[in-house]
């Protein structure tokens, strides 16, 4: 069975020839019995009691009247068995005795639980997400699964676990992604969360992360790790351009011949200069009045 519109008519139509007819049979019914316990009339009784039968039947139609509030659908069962769904707003007339089940159209969001999980190295990290969601298949979303919304927290919370089992929460490798990339993470989620929750007629606009941090246990170790990281980088991007620098300043002294160096004295000077250059503190120079020979 699969989603279908269920039969339906202009609900104010309805209503208006419900009122027409029901003050008229009711009339006539109550004509009926005065006239038929005055005098005895036969014919006026079984008028009487038809009238009746159909002010009846008249209030059994008027159970099919329904309104259909913006972005709702009317899930619409007649003893136990679907037989559509009314997704378009308005008042409208059904089936009389049926059941009508609202399901909500509307963009939902939800946020997970920070949630303790280890990363791909095995590194325990805290982690939430926040899912942005709608129904698009409301007779999926009423039978498929017992709670539609209790589903995707379900799925959501799985799918977050799953991501970050499946990375590490920084990336050593440049051809590894982490869970510190927001937008390939996300879109990740996103498709992983769709394939969950398109059997419940689920449609997973958005799934992003809301929170990301190591456990507290290791937060701090873990900090002077990334802190010690960005030392090296640091200090491996200083030796680079000290050693241009000083590549740069041999070849302008021999350019413009200011002073031969012999190969000894070269080394001093490359020595001296990426001293210099690569110290983390402010040098004292030292001024040489003799010979630089001596």
């Amino acid at each position: 069975m699969e989603f279908r519109a269920a039969f339906r008519v202009n609900g104010f139509l309805v209503l208006l020839g419900w009122l027409v007819l029901t003050i008229l049979f009711g009339g006539g019914a109550v004509i009926g019995y005065v006239i038929a316990g005055r005098g005895g009339n036969v014919p006026a009784l079984v008028g009487a009691i038809v009238a009746t039968v159909i002010v009846v039947v008249l209030l059994l139609l008027a159970t099919g009247l329904t309104v259909v509030n913006p972005n709702e659908a009317k899930v619409v069962q007649f003893f136990g068995r679907y037989i559509g769904s009314v997704s378009e707003p308005g008042f409208f007339s059904v089936v009389p005795l049926t059941d009508r089940r609202s399901i909500s159209l509307r963009v939902r969001n939800f946020e997970t639980q920070k949630l303790k999980v280890n990363d791909a190295d095995g590194n325990p990290v805290e982690i939430a997400a926040v899912v942005v969601y709608r129904v698009v298949d409301s007779f999926k979303a009423a039978f498929a699964v017992d709670d539609y919304e209790e589903y995707v927290e379900t799925q959501s919370e799985a799918a977050v676990r799953h991501l970050a089992t499946t990375h590490p929460y920084d990336a050593h490798d440049a051809d590894r992604t982490s869970l510190r990339d927001g937008a390939e993470v996300a879109g990740e989620l996103t498709v992983e969360l769709r394939e969950r929750t398109e059997m419940a007629g689920i449609e997973v606009l958005e799934a992003r992360i809301t929170h990301l941090a190591y456990a507290p246990e290791i937060a701090q170790a873990m900090l002077v790790r990334q802190q010690a990281a960005q030392v090296v980088a640091a200090r491996t991007r200083i030796v680079e351009g000290a050693v241009g620098m000083v590549g740069l300043a041999l070849e302008k002294l021999t350019e413009q011949g200011t002073v031969e160096l012999d190969e000894e004295r070269k080394a001093t000077m490359v020595s001296n200069l990426l001293v210099v250059l690569c110290g983390d503190r402010a040098i004292q120079p030292v001024v040489n009045t003799g010979s630089i020979y001596s």
